[in-house]
């Protein structure tokens, strides 16, 4: 086939391509945003941004839309190219289901510990999975798969930060305000979210700044993770060899360059334990499962919203409910895969239940 008939069908392809992921995204309503009265803090109400519905299950749905149209918009996917990613799942999930829609074959790779439930998920959506037993090295073999077969790593911790359109597009943050308009505190004290690539807190931050709103943003990072480390000071850009949180899809043992600190009021390190427990409590509070992340998010919340009430002030605090719990049944909330490896969540769960139970 001549060179310009080639060319010519490629860039129909990407067309299509494109129509397709923006039709998808059409069909699909916006996240919910979930109202929690905090019977215990008059004045000060909890929104919870329900990103579980998505058709993936979670946050990094969006990320892996905004990577895809990011990459076909500049040229690096074709009608043949092997799509690749290195992930902890989540976002493999959602990648899977794209490439899928546009018949790509597609390769996560992830650590040999990821719950087996995402591995599922990735293979429902027609993804293969190619397992690492040291999480560091999943960089490198997702660069050595990608060569081998000749195709794109996705790289999502080094492109979430720039992929995703900070000044609008329906990105999370202008759904959050938008969503909020009503409310009676329409513009948050707080946003709280997570760090994974980095990528959702550089989106928020720069929106906060960029309308101009008085919103404050924390970020809730595990306690073995590099990011809050780094936030306080600069110079620490990795963590040791072992140090790892049971929690997946944030916190890093190194510093991803799609992290934007300087978009970032305050951080707030999370023991796992913390997490869990407080992950547990939520589940309670909503009648349904929710991932570790929300979790790690609702600790840092109960501090901010302990220091607005003993400050005297009122408003309203934002967070995100990153993904359902179905995935960790065999992990989080099963006892006996928690006391093997020494996490003692009971204590944190009573604490929480009381701070924000209804």
């Amino acid at each position: 086939m001549p060179g310009d008939r080639r060319e010519a069908l490629v860039q129909a392809w990407r067309a299509d391509a494109i129509r397709r992921i923006e039709a998808d995204f059409n069909r699909s309503a916006d996240t919910h945003l979930i109202r929690l009265d905090l019977a215990r803090y008059p004045g000060i109400t909890l929104y919870l941004k329900d990103e579980s519905s998505h058709p993936t299950g979670s946050l990094k749905h969006r990320l892996a839309r905004s990577l895809f149209l990011y990459a076909l918009c500049n040229g690096w996917i074709r009608p043949d190219t092997c799509i690749i990613e290195a992930s902890s799942g989540s976002t493999a999930v959602s990648e899977a289901y794209f490439a899928r829609m546009l018949g790509l074959r597609f390769i996560a790779v992830v650590p040999a510990s990821t719950a087996a439930p995402k591995l599922d998920a990735i293979r429902f959506h027609g993804g293969e999975i190619h397992t690492v037993d040291d999480p560091r090295t999943v960089y490198d073999v997702a660069q050595g798969l990608a060569r081998e077969t000749k195709g794109h790593y996705l790289d999502q911790f080094t492109y979430a930060e720039r992929a995703t359109d900070w000044r609008g597009n329906n990105n999370i943050a202008e759904s959050i305000f938008a969503q909020m308009a009503a409310e009676a505190f329409p513009v948050p004290a707080w946003i709280v979210c997570g760090a994974g690539t980095g990528g959702t807190s550089a989106t928020i931050g720069r929106y906060i700044a960029y309308q101009r709103h008085a919103t404050r943003l924390c970020v809730a990072d595990p306690v073995h993770s590099v990011f809050h480390r780094h936030f306080a000071d600069p110079t620490v850009v990795s963590l040791p060899e072992a140090s790892a949180s049971c929690v997946e899809g944030i916190g890093r043992p190194r510093v991803e360059p799609s992290f934007i600190p300087s978009v970032i009021d305050r951080m707030i390190a999370v023991d796992d334990a913390a997490s869990i427990g407080a992950m547990r409590a939520l589940s309670h509070r909503l009648g349904r499962r929710v991932g570790g992340s929300t979790g790690t998010n609702l600790v840092a919340i109960a501090q901010l919203v302990d220091e607005m009430a003993s400050q005297g002030e009122t408003g309203s605090i934002v967070s995100i409910l990153c993904d359902g719990g179905d995935r960790y049944g065999c992990t989080y909330y099963d006892d006996h895969w928690l006391r093997e490896r020494g996490v003692d969540w009971w204590p944190h769960e009573m604490l929480f239940r009381a701070q924000f139970d209804a």
